[in-house]
C-alpha cells in the first residue's frame, strides 16, 4: 500500500474540541466515551463544529468457498437472497438505517450469484472465494481489487457529501473466515476465538474449530503480514471494508466498525496503515468470543453492550443516534459562563 497519502487527524480541531466540553455546565469528563467520539470526529472534520446529517452504511456481500465443509446452519444461496431484500429495502439494515436516517448501499464484491437488482453496486472480485480449508481464498490481485472497492466506495460517498459511514457485510461462512484471520493476527487458538456463527449444534460447532485450524496449517499465513492473512484466510467482504477504512482516512471521514467481521477488517486495514486508526470509531461489542479482543488490539473502546451479532451494519447504524445526542450537548448546553458558575477543575 506504498501509494497511500498518509493524512492525519488535526490536533488543534481536537484540542478545541475538548476545552469545548470542559467548558459545558456538567462535571467534567462525565459523558465519557461520547465526549472522546466527538473530540475524535473534530479531529478527523478539521474543526470543532461539524456536520453529522448525511449518514451512510455500506453493506459488502460475498460468499465464501468454506461454505462446503458444513461450518454454516445456512447454505450460500442465502447471501444472494438477503442481498436482494437489502437492495428492495426491506431487511434488518434497512428499517435501522431509515430510523436513524441513514442510507443504505449494497455492493455485490464477491456473490456466487449474480444480480440483476439496479439497487445493488457491482463490485466483483470473483464469484465467491475459494475454499479456506483446501488453499487460499483468493489471489493477491483479486484481494487488491476488493480492497480498492472499499476506498473508492469511500470516495465515491464523501464527494456526495456523505459525513459518517458504518461498515456492513453480508455472507454466510464469514464469522469462520473472520476467526481464521483473527486467531492468526491476535495469536490465539481457533479454539478461544470461534464462536457458533448464525447458529450450530454442538457438532457443528466442533467441526468448524477444526476446519478454522485446518485451513490456517494449510495457508501457513505470516501473522505479520497482514495483507497476506487477509488473502489466504478471509473474504472478499472484509478486504473490502478494510479497504473503507483506508479510505476514511484518504478522505477524511469516520467509519465505524460493526461487529466482530468488521472488526477483524478494520484490524487488517490498522495493521497495514496505522494512520488508519484515528479514523475508525466502534459501535458495540459483539456477542462473538473474538469481537473484545479484536477490540481491544484496535485501542477501541464500544459504546453499545448488547449481546448483538445480526451483522449487515446494524450494530454501526445504532451508534448514529447516540454520536447525535451527543452532538446535540456538545453544540446546544449552557456553559459554566453563560450562567455564571464557577467550573469544575481537575482534581488530583
Amino acid at each position: 500500500m506504498d501509494y497511500v497519502k498518509i493524512r492525519t487527524p488535526d490536533k488543534t480541531a481536537m484540542r478545541r474540541a475538548r476545552q469545548k466540553w470542559d467548558g459545558i455546565a456538567k462535571p467534567l469528563h462525565s459523558l465519557g466515551i461520547f465526549e472522546e467520539l466527538i473530540v475524535q470526529l473534530a479531529g478527523i472534520y478539521g474543526n470543532s463544529e461539524f456536520d453529522l446529517q448525511k449518514k451512510a452504511v455500506i453493506v459488502y456481500c460475498a460468499d465464501n468457498g468454506v461454505v462446503s465443509e458444513g461450518v454454516t446452519q445456512s447454505d450460500s444461496s442465502v447471501t444472494f437472497s438477503v442481498a436482494e431484500s437489502m437492495a428492495d429495502g426491506r431487511a434488518n439494515i434497512n428499517i435501522i438505517a431509515k430510523s436513524v436516517g441513514a442510507d443504505v448501499y449494497v455492493a455485490d464484491v464477491g456473490m456466487i450469484t449474480d444480480s440483476e437488482n439496479e439497487n445493488i453496486i457491482t463490485k466483483k472480485a470473483a464469484n465467491g472465494t475459494g475454499n479456506i480449508a483446501t488453499g487460499a481464498a483468493m489471489s493477491a490481485e483479486q484481494c487488491r481489487f476488493a480492497i480498492k472497492t472499499g476506498v473508492d466506495m469511500v470516495g465515491r460517498l464523501s464527494a456526495e457529501g456523505v459525513s459518517i459511514i458504518a461498515t456492513g457485510e453480508m455472507g454466510i461462512g464469514n464469522t469462520t473466515t473472520s476467526s481464521a484471520m483473527a486467531s492468526v493476527l491476535l495469536g490465539r487458538t481457533p479454539t478461544e476465538l470461534t464462536g457458533r456463527g448464525a447458529g450450530l449444534s454442538d457438532e457443528g460447532f466442533e467441526r468448524k474449530i477444526s476446519v478454522i485450524q485446518r485451513a490456517i496449517e494449510i495457508n501457513n499465513p505470516n501473522p505479520q503480514n497482514a495483507f497476506e492473512v487477509l488473502q489466504k484466510l478471509g473474504g472478499f467482504d472484509i478486504a473490502a471494508m478494510a479497504g473503507t477504512f483506508i479510505g476514511g482516512m484518504l478522505c477524511g471521514t469516520p467509519i465505524v466498525i460493526d461487529g466482530f467481521i468488521s472488526a477483524v477488517a478494520a484490524l487488517v486495514a490498522v495493521r497495514m496503515i496505522p494512520e488508519c486508526s484515528p479514523y475508525i470509531l466502534a459501535s458495540h461489542a459483539s456477542k462473538e468470543p473474538a469481537a473484545l479482543y479484536v477490540l481491544d488490539a484496535l485501542g477501541k473502546k464500544a459504546v453499545i453492550h448488547a449481546d448483538m451479532c445480526l451483522g449487515e451494519g446494524t450494530g454501526a447504524a445504532m451508534l448514529f443516534p447516540l454520536l447525535d445526542a451527543a452532538y446535540a450537548e456538545y453544540v446546544s448546553a449552557h456553559t459554566f459562563d453563560d450562567i455564571k458558575l464557577k467550573p469544575y477543575m481537575p482534581q488530583k
